[in-house]
């Protein structure tokens, strides 16, 4: 395979593997992982400042479970491009799309895979 084509499940596994380890973390303990100490100490990402604009708050039961859902579907994604299962380059388009969002990490990671997917080496033609 290509070495873009190893780059994309990369990015998805540190960037979909991480929220998930963070979305379980916040299942089981009731928060995010947060900094203990500095000038962040206890705050969620620049992320947490967009979700009130849905309507939801970034500490509640239905956005832990987003970045959960969101979290499997993206790596389950990531791991069928790997395999080059058909349909599965759409499947991690969209869900890269769809986590950027995901400030400042996720946002970058996500438009790396996305520029990367779209390389001539990667692109699904017809």
């Amino acid at each position: 395979m290509h070495w873009a084509g190893w780059a994309v499940p990369a990015l998805v596994t540190v960037v979909g593997g991480w929220m998930l380890f963070d979305g379980l973390h916040a299942l089981l303990t009731g928060d995010f992982v947060t900094p203990d100490s500095g000038t962040h100490a206890g705050r969620l990402g620049p992320w947490a400042h967009l979700v009130p604009g849905v309507g939801l708050d970034p500490r509640s039961l239905p956005v832990k479970a987003v970045f959960v859902g969101y979290a499997v579907l993206y790596l389950a994604s990531g791991a069928a491009f790997a395999a080059g299962t058909a349909g599965a380059w759409w499947a991690l388009v969209i869900a890269a799309a769809c986590g950027l969002w995901y400030l400042p990490f996720g946002t970058v990671a996500n438009l790396v895979v996305l520029v990367v997917l779209f390389l001539p080496s990667l692109r699904v033609r017809g």
